[in-house]
């Protein structure tokens, strides 16, 4: 069957537009009187730097018609703070996304990125400490919740977690977020950083069905991850909670160089989920988190700010350059047929690569430099 021909295309400046729109929307500036600059060409800066993971600097520098950097920065960062970038960050992610997913249940996922601080920490804000990695207990913490569903993922939440937060009280807010969508919730998928009695309470007390990967704390798990086959047991976490927890034994053949018996535990409840091996297949499901981290970073607009605002702020962006990609990919440019639309290759760092060069187009990129000596026949053809 052939693929029905396109009526229309959605050009480098209609990918800027829908980017710049949205934020605006969402995210307003009050830009006082008898100022230059607009909020779009604010946003047409931001857009830029994301879809490129440069600064905000270079994105200035090298354009003509854009304000100057610390204008930028400066309306960026007195204007959203943290708890201003939480409050609209979520309505930014599930914009136009939601209305997308299909009417059958969702599989949610929980994950914890944790990026190294190596600074004074008294210098910087809203850092997170956490167990030792990579040379340092303090960490800028993001924590998101990711929804899957048949060939449609979207990031729906972000959280910065903070000292003194816990991942309970972020998985709070996100159950009763997930409530609050009225979304039907095939199961809850939550990385180790979620393994604690408090997430296992919230996950029963919400009535959810889950899988996270256990900690060995404690002789007792720790005895029942280094003997034996796959089975199933029970086990107890700090006096408080009681859970089944399913014991996945593979032979390793020499992956990663080891050998022998790999053991993992995964704290499962979910009536899918009869076997060990069950446990690890569904849990696997939750990998297409750590993909969207790999396109993130991608699209990340760098900065050495110490502004938890404006970091948090160019963390949601890169999000929302992957959530329109997916949305503009199935939304216009996946072809309708018989049995499912046809996905054309458009890859995301295509629509990053569209994206950067329409901001460098309304932004004036310097297309010229000052030349002291007259040119020569090699410089014509």
């Amino acid at each position: 069957m052939q693929t029905p021909r396109a009526d229309n295309e959605l050009k480098e400046e209609h990918l800027l537009n829908f980017v710049v729109n949205n934020l605006e929307e969402e995210l307003s500036i009050d830009l006082g009187e008898s100022v230059e600059t607009t909020t779009e060409e604010l946003y047409e800066v931001l857009a830029g730097a994301s879809a490129g993971g440069t600064s905000i600097n270079h994105i200035c520098e090298k354009t003509e018609e854009s304000p100057h950097a610390n204008t930028v920065r400066g309306y960026l960062t007195d204007q959203f703070d943290l708890d201003a970038v939480e409050s609209v960050g979520d309505t930014l992610l599930q914009r136009d996304t939601v209305e997308t997913l299909p009417d059958r249940p969702v599989e949610a996922c929980t994950d914890l990125h944790l990026d190294p601080y190596y600074g004074e920490e008294e210098e910087t804000e809203a850092l997170y400490s956490s167990q030792a990695k990579r040379g340092t207990t303090s960490f800028h913490a993001y924590a998101t919740l990711y929804v899957r569903v048949r060939d449609k993922r979207y990031t729906l939440a972000v959280r910065q977690l903070t000292a003194g937060e816990t991942t309970g009280d972020v998985l709070g807010e996100f159950l009763e977020l997930l409530d609050g969508l009225d979304l039907g919730v095939k199961a809850v998928y939550l990385d180790r950083g979620f393994y604690n009695s408090t997430c296992l309470t919230l996950l029963y007390a919400y009535n959810y069905a889950y899988v996270v990967p256990i900690i060995k704390w404690g002789e007792t798990i720790q005895d029942e991850l280094s003997r034996g086959w796959s089975r199933e047991i029970e086990h107890e976490l700090a006096g408080k909670v009681t859970f089944p927890v399913f014991i996945d034994c593979v032979y390793q053949r020499g992956r990663y160089d080891e050998h022998g018996v790999a053991r993992h535990g995964y704290a499962a409840d979910a009536p899918f989920i009869d076997t060990p091996r069950d446990a690890r297949h569904h849990y696997s499901k939750r990998f297409g988190i750590e993909s969207s981290y790999r396109l993130a970073k991608q699209s990340l607009a760098m900065t050495s700010s110490r502004d938890a605002g404006l970091r948090l702020l160019l963390f949601v962006v890169s999000l929302v350059l992957q959530n329109s990609w997916r949305y503009l990919h199935w939304k216009y440019v996946a072809a309708p047929r018989r049995g499912g639309r046809h996905l054309w290759e458009w890859s995301f760092i295509e629509f990053c690569e569209m994206v950067l060069r329409a901001a460098w187009t309304m932004l004036g990129v310097r297309r010229s430099v000052p030349a002291n000596q007259a040119l020569d026949e090699r410089f014509f053809r």
